[in-house]
């Protein structure tokens, strides 16, 4: 008796739209969070426009920031109001504030960015090697990390830049040697958490040597809370640039920053009947440090959205 042969069974039917049932990587779901927040999408466009600015500030500057400017009249135009040849006037000098906003991005910026690496980079690393060594390790740098963290860090940074020469790398390596402390205290409590994970006790079972271990699986692991720390730091490094350079200890004239810029609005006619002074540098960074805070909570949010649910 000859059997029938049984049909090809059919394919299961799709249970939504193409692509419905694909496995969604861990940046694609990253992205997917970050583009919720409205106000981090926001502010990553405005800061992508500043860095921008800054770097084209060559290109795109009305005249140069350190050459006196000249009025209609051939005269130097001493703290000239806006007008169309200065649109955001000059300064007491005589110099273009346009010009000197967009050059003084530059080196607030770029103070703000390093300043923050260094400080990551050194945090990230004692806290890597504190988590996983353990012991004396630990309690040598965790106690180090809290003595330095016992001082005020504005007052040690003032203190420290009155024996310094001031300049852009001296205000770099001061905020970003003396700003490690939060990066170190995340980084180790991230290795802590990970050292007891599966695939760490198999790859030290196996006898992977340490540096391997440290660099292959805790801190790629660890990265994710590190970002949102760096992007808090760059906002705090600009803060302490400005505060620095006000007090005349940070970036030196004719070098133009945001805060040397709003030196001048220590006097009383500067703030009373000179707003243009004052208003366009104090404006750059508030709306800077706003913009890196929000893209700091968008971070966060999408990164450890879990978090953000226990909050609300």
């Amino acid at each position: 008796m000859t059997v029938p042969a049984t049909p090809p069974a059919a394919p299961p039917a799709p249970l939504g739209p193409p692509g419905c049932g694909r496995a969604e990587g861990p940046a694609r779901r990253t992205w997917r969070a970050f583009r919720r927040h409205r106000l981090a999408l926001v502010s990553a466009a405005v800061l992508l426009v500043a860095g921008v600015a800054a770097v084209a500030a060559p290109w795109i500057a009305p005249h140069d920031p350190y050459d006196l400017a000249i009025g209609a009249n051939g005269e130097i135009a001493f703290a000239a109001p806006p007008n169309g040849t200065f649109p955001l006037g000059t300064d007491a000098i005589g110099r273009d504030v346009l010009s000197r906003l967009l050059y003084g991005g530059r080196v607030s910026l770029s103070i703000g960015l390093v300043a923050a690496l260094v400080a990551i980079t050194v945090g990230s690393v004692l806290g890597l090697v504190a988590g996983w060594f353990g012991g004396w390790t630990d309690r040598v740098v965790s106690r180090f990390a809290d003595a330095v963290a016992t001082f005020p860090a504005l007052f040690l940074i003032l203190t420290i830049s009155s024996f310094v020469a001031p300049s852009v790398v001296s205000v770099i390596a001061i905020i970003g040697f003396l700003s490690w402390m939060p990066a170190f205290r995340l980084m180790r409590a991230e290795v802590l958490k990970l050292r007891t994970t599966v695939y760490v006790e198999a790859a030290r079972a196996l006898g992977g040597p340490h540096v391997r271990i440290m660099a292959v699986h805790l801190l790629p692991n660890a990265i994710p809370p590190i970002v949102v720390q760096a992007t808090l730091g760059v906002a705090e490094a600009i803060l302490t640039e400005s505060a620095l350079s006000f007090l005349g200890l940070g970036v030196q004239p004719p070098v133009a920053s945001w805060g040397n810029m709003l030196a001048d609005a220590r006097s009383i006619t500067v703030l009373s009947s000179q707003p243009w002074l004052w208003i366009p540098p104090g404006a750059a960074i508030f709306v800077t440090v706003l913009c890196i805070n929000f893209l700091g909570d968008g971070l966060r949010d999408a990164i450890n959205p879990r978090a953000t649910r226990q909050r609300l």
